[in-house]
């Protein structure tokens, strides 16, 4: 199995279209998407040769070559390998990042066909993927942390793509800035490790689990979790991702859907050896899951603009798959499984929502669509396929995993399960809502804006992406995500859930979630379907709405929490600079140079000066050299 492949195609494309020069600019998105689907489908082909395997022996590690020795293996020195790792976790990666990222690649020739640096924008997506892949095959930590950061490059270059405009070039240093503040504690992470157990293998840390302190275990945990919520945009540290929507729409698709969010969930995962083994680092997971999710949600309610509708949506289900980690056994194969169908619906809707903004000369704002079905049917009913999945209506992909999700919450803790069926409702709220103002009502259209539907070079990607977004909850037939995932997550573990006293059956439950699905369509239908919608935002809103509008002023808390305070440290050692450090210096200069001016007054120039200055000295000499004698 030769695992390196899948991240050679679209490093290489990358490096190609970077170096080529000005004559690939009329094939270079080609070069690029056929790296991509190279890369997918050699995932396919080690997909059904690790199918083939037993199912304790479908993990295969290969070894590229020693990245870091600092002496013999086994002497306490420190010893890394550039390996990979295949197994059942990093194959559905493996797939979801190449099929999705390739659905993207596609879309992008048409989305990006008149731009000027089209060939440029196509090599940060492969050297996306290429840093995405080699983040989820990674077998050792450090090796995991290089991906890491060429997600964090990678991001950085496509969310800030068109840098003419100062909002995308702001955008970008704020995404990578966030994220920098947890990578430190992935690093911290991984320095914790080596001092503890003298690896950062990731078998091998698992291993070296049961002998490590609580306290140790506990801080491992902590630290994964912040560069997981840096990742993956979870409070404390998602305000970046709904200004990252200043990218091109593809970026947003491919950042949202298939590879940068889905790291920390993925991180955290990976480290289950690490979060089985403390209690009170999966209590701080399912917290800021269910923190985020709802966060989320109610962002999501009031935004006008189509893609932070969408981005606070993200922030939402992301929130339910880190809760699901936070599970631990009970929950991993279902947070994946819920990663998956979302890379699905959601990567559906972000492209959807380009075709609209193409349709609608880039116009972000929902109040100045409506009635677009019939302008966009392509469009309309490829979205509304994912508008179903996402709000888990019965027999859509959403459906099954969200309801497992909420399933598993609601056996551990009956509030922090009710929290996450609120969440649905939510969820069912806003994603109503932004199809009503879209595509239901009367048009509101500028004079000067014609709706048309896209080329097939966009449509088609939405065509299969609407169709796995029906069809991803086959996955959890016969149970085939737990048990293709045990080797990895280990057994999940069913409990039941009891509800004041009494016991409910699953379909119980998918009942429950679905009445309050429907509350959340009906209400939002009743205010946004059946009224007319106003051509602008209403200044004269609630309290809440002003605060969803805000982010939950996310922004304002980090301006006085980090932010200020930090400049004022920097404006404090500045000062300390300048008037204290700096006028030591000159002052000690100062000193030196009066010095050398008063003993420049001693060469006058004339030889009978120096000659008298000879003679004195060779006396004093002499005369000393008399005492000594004496003596």
């Amino acid at each position: 199995m030769i695992i390196w492949l899948l991240v050679a195609f679209p490093a290489l494309g990358a490096a190609l279209l970077l170096t080529w020069g000005k004559e690939s600019d009329r094939f270079g998105h080609l070069i690029a998407t056929a790296a991509s689907a190279a890369s997918f489908v050699w995932g396919l082909v080690l997909f059904v040769q690790l199918l083939g395997r037993d199912h304790d022996d479908r993990t295969v590690t290969e070894s590229l070559f020693t990245w870091i020795s600092t002496g013999p293996q086994g002497s306490g020195a420190f010893h890394v390998e550039m390996s990979f790792v295949y197994d059942p976790l990093a194959a559905l990666f493996v797939l979801l990042i190449t099929g999705v990222g390739t659905l993207i690649h596609v879309y992008s020739i048409g989305y990006m066909e008149h731009d000027d640096r089209r060939r440029r924008f196509f090599a940060f997506l492969n050297l996306f993927v290429a840093a995405m892949l080699v983040l989820v095959l990674a077998g050792d930590y450090l090796v995991l942390f290089l991906g890491w950061e060429g997600v964090g490059l990678a991001s950085y270059l496509l969310i800030g793509f068109w840098q003419h405009k100062p909002s995308a070039a702001a955008a970008a240093k704020k995404a990578f800035v966030v994220n920098r503040v947890g990578d430190i504690g992935m690093a911290l992470a991984i320095m914790l490790m080596f001092k503890e157990f003298g690896t950062t293998e990731i078998a091998a840390v698992g291993d070296s689990v049961a002998g490590a302190t609580a306290n140790t275990i506990t801080a491992l945990g902590l630290l994964l979790l912040l560069g997981a919520c840096g990742k993956s945009a979870q409070v404390p540290l998602q305000s970046w991702l709904l200004d990252a929507m200043e990218g091109p729409t593809p970026v947003s698709a491919l950042i949202h859907a298939a590879t940068m969010v889905t790291a920390g969930v993925y991180l955290v995962v990976r480290s289950n050896a690490i979060f089985d083994a403390s209690e009170t680092a999966r209590t701080a997971v399912v917290i800021v899951g269910l923190v985020t999710l709802i966060a989320g949600a109610i962002i999501g309610c009031a935004k006008d603009d189509i893609k932070k509708a969408l981005a606070g949506s993200t922030m939402s289900q992301i929130g339910y798959m880190m809760l699901a980690a936070g599970l631990g056994p009970a929950g991993y194969a279902f947070a994946i499984f819920h990663l998956v169908t979302h890379g699905f619906f959601k990567a559906n809707m972000f492209l959807g929502a380009g075709s609209v903004m193409h349709a609608m000369d880039d116009d972000v704002n929902m109040r100045h669509y409506g009635a677009l079905r019939t302008a966009l049917p392509v469009t309309f009913a490829t979205f509304g396929l994912g508008y179903l999945a996402i709000i888990g209506f019965p027999g859509f992909s959403g459906f099954f995993s969200k309801d497992k999700i909420i399933e598993a919450a609601l056996a551990h803790n009956v509030w922090i399960g009710l929290a996450t069926v609120l969440g649905a409702g939510i969820t069912a709220f806003y994603m109503t809502r932004l199809m009503a103002m879209t595509f239901a009502g009367q048009k509101r259209w500028k004079d000067e804006v014609h709706p048309h539907e896209s080329p097939r070079v966009m449509t088609v990607p939405l065509m299969v992406l609407a169709a796995a977004s029906v069809l991803g909850g086959i996955l959890l037939l016969g149970d085939w995500i737990t048990d293709w995932l045990e080797p990895v997550v280990g057994h999940t573990e069913h409990h039941e859930v009891v509800i004041g006293g009494v016991e409910l059956a699953p379909i119980a439950v998918s009942a429950l979630v679905t009445l309050v699905v429907a509350a959340g369509v009906a209400i939002a239908w009743a205010t946004y379907g059946r009224r007319e919608v106003e051509g602008e935002t209403p200044e004269k809103v609630s309290i809440l709405t002003r605060f969803a509008r805000n982010d939950l002023y996310g922004d304002t808390v980090n301006e006085w929490v980090a932010v200020r305070p930090t400049m004022g440290l920097a404006r404090g050692l500045a000062r300390f600079d300048q008037h204290g450090l700096h006028r030591a210096i000159t002052g000690f200069v100062e000193l030196i140079g009066e010095g050398a001016t008063a003993m420049r007054s001693w060469q006058n120039g004339f030889v009978r000066s120096y000659a008298l200055g000879v003679f004195l000295g060779a006396l004093a000499l002499t005369l000393a050299l008399l005492v000594v004698i004496w003596r």
